[in-house]
C-alpha cells in the first residue's frame, strides 16, 4: 500500500463527510417541506440544493472514494463498473446495481431541463438519499481498516437509515 494513495484516500473520505453533512442538512430540510406539485421559491431552491448536493455526494463516493479503496489495495480501478464490480467484492454494497441507481439518478440530475418533471425527480431523490447514506456509511466502516477510523468526526446523518 503506497503512503501516497493512503492519504488522497483520507483526502477524499474527509470530502465526502463534508459533503454528507450539507446533503443531510438539505434532506432534512426538503422531508419538512415534502413533496407538492408546486413549489414557493425557496422550497425549488432548497430541492434545488438537495439534488445538486445529492449528485456531488454520490460522484465523490464513486468516482473518488472507490477509486482510493483501489489505489490503496493495489488494484487497478478502470472503469466505473471496474470500481462497483470492486466495491461488490469487498461487501460495501450488496450489487452493482445498487451503485448503477445512484449514478442514473446523478446522470438525470445532471441532464433534467424539463421543470415539468421535476417533483418526480425531487420524489426519486428523497427516496434515494437515505440508501446513499447507508452505503456512505458502509464505505467508511470499510475504509477503517486504513484510516484506524470506523467513522468519520462530525457525520451526522444516523447509523441505522435504510
Amino acid at each position: 500500500m503506497g503512503n501516497g494513495a493512503l492519504e488522497i484516500l483520507k483526502f477524499n473520505l474527509e470530502h465526502l463527510a463534508a459533503s454528507l453533512n450539507w446533503l443531510r442538512r438539505s434532506f432534512d430540510i426538503c422531508v419538512k417541506i415534502g413533496l407538492k406539485a408546486e413549489y414557493q421559491e425557496d422550497e425549488f431552491d432548497q430541492f434545488e440544493n438537495l439534488t445538486s448536493r445529492y449528485a456531488r455526494t454520490t460522484d465523490l463516493l464513486i468516482n473518488k472514494v472507490l477509486r482510493s479503496i483501489d489505489a490503496v489495495e493495489l488494484v487497478d480501478s478502470g472503469s466505473v463498473i471496474d470500481a462497483a464490480n470492486h466495491a461488490e467484492k469487498r461487501g460495501i454494497v450488496d450489487s452493482v446495481s445498487q451503485l448503477r441507481d445512484l449514478k442514473d439518478l446523478r446522470n438525470e440530475i445532471a441532464h433534467e431541463y424539463e421543470t415539468e418533471d421535476l417533483s418526480k425527480l425531487f420524489a426519486l431523490v428523497l427516496d434515494t438519499v437515505p440508501r446513499l447514506f447507508v452505503l456512505a456509511d458502509r464505505t467508511v466502516n470499510y475504509c477503517g481498516k486504513y484510516t484506524g477510523k470506523p467513522s468519520l468526526p462530525n457525520l451526522i446523518f444516523s447509523r441505522d437509515q435504510s
